[in-house]
């Protein structure tokens, strides 16, 4: 495992929803998905560089959507780090092992894993668990990982719930999804209003806008495109009036990792 640096470890957003979190010097990817063309979507970021994910210790699956499960990724990784793990919510290892993934374990919510030295909790999450076109269907979960410094939420696709206000007291960092690949949203998602308001129920020091400026859909052009740039800092904005206490950083797909605050530095 490589180091992560000094202090409560750092996060780099590769595009949509997929972040490399280092801390205590484990490196854990979640919902990889760093090909050009994914179905019906196409990568308008810039690409991923292999050595980011090189010796990753664990991937964390949100749910099994096609843009957070993409398995020709997974089976990609495997060059980069042989013994790497797969967590994945109920009903949805058998379907990675399928695709050649050896290591896969399937986490409730509730229940936690060690990851190094990490904790990581799986979280409820209201959204869609179904895989199109035939299934699997799981559940969807969200993560929390904490070390002995910070702690951070990975929300992966979810819409706004009350019980948000029990995952993570203390809660150091939020990655909360604010948009998608498409001019509009369905169900089970945060926009930009509804990710800000989250934020007065979960009150981390830094929030993090994800699922956002990374594919677009095949054949819509220009259509509405300035929903590829904007949520992240219509999000920003809400997030100064109705929870100014929390800081926001916007964060472009592919740029310089972030630091993760620590807060329990005696």
């Amino acid at each position: 495992m490589s180091a992560s640096g000094t202090g409560g470890g750092r996060l780099r957003f590769l595009g949509h929803s997929t972040v490399l979190i280092e801390m205590d010097g484990a490196r854990i990817l979640t919902d990889p998905v760093l090909r050009h063309r994914v179905g019906p979507i196409v990568r308008i970021a810039p690409p991923h560089q292999p050595e980011w994910i090189a010796g990753i210790d664990a991937v964390l699956i949100s749910h099994a959507h096609l843009d957070h499960l993409d398995l020709p990724t997974l089976r990609s990784l495997e060059a980069l780090a042989p013994d790497f793990r797969v967590i994945v919510p109920p009903g949805l290892a058998g379907t990675v092992r399928a695709a050649g993934i050896a290591r896969v374990e399937e986490l409730p919510v509730g229940r936690s894993v060690m990851v190094g030295g990490l904790t990581v909790t799986a979280t409820p999450a209201v959204h869609s668990g179904f895989r199109p076109p035939r299934g699997p269907r799981a559940v969807a979960l969200g993560y929390v990982v904490r070390s002995a410094l910070s702690s951070v939420y990975f929300a992966g696709d979810t819409d706004l719930y009350p019980g948000m206000t029990q995952l993570a007291p203390g809660l150091d960092v939020a990655m909360l999804p604010v948009w998608g690949w498409g001019p509009r949203l369905g169900p089970g998602h945060m926009n930009p209003e509804r990710a800000a308001q989250a934020l007065t129920l979960l009150l981390p020091r830094l929030a993090i806008p994800i699922h956002w400026g990374t594919y677009w859909a095949i054949g819509m052009g220009r259509v509405r495109r300035h929903r590829t740039s904007e949520p992240p800092h219509e999000f920003a904005a809400m997030a100064r009036d109705i929870a100014p206490g929390v800081r926001v950083a916007v964060i472009e797909p592919g740029s310089d990792p972030i630091a993760i605050p620590a807060s329990n530095v005696e």
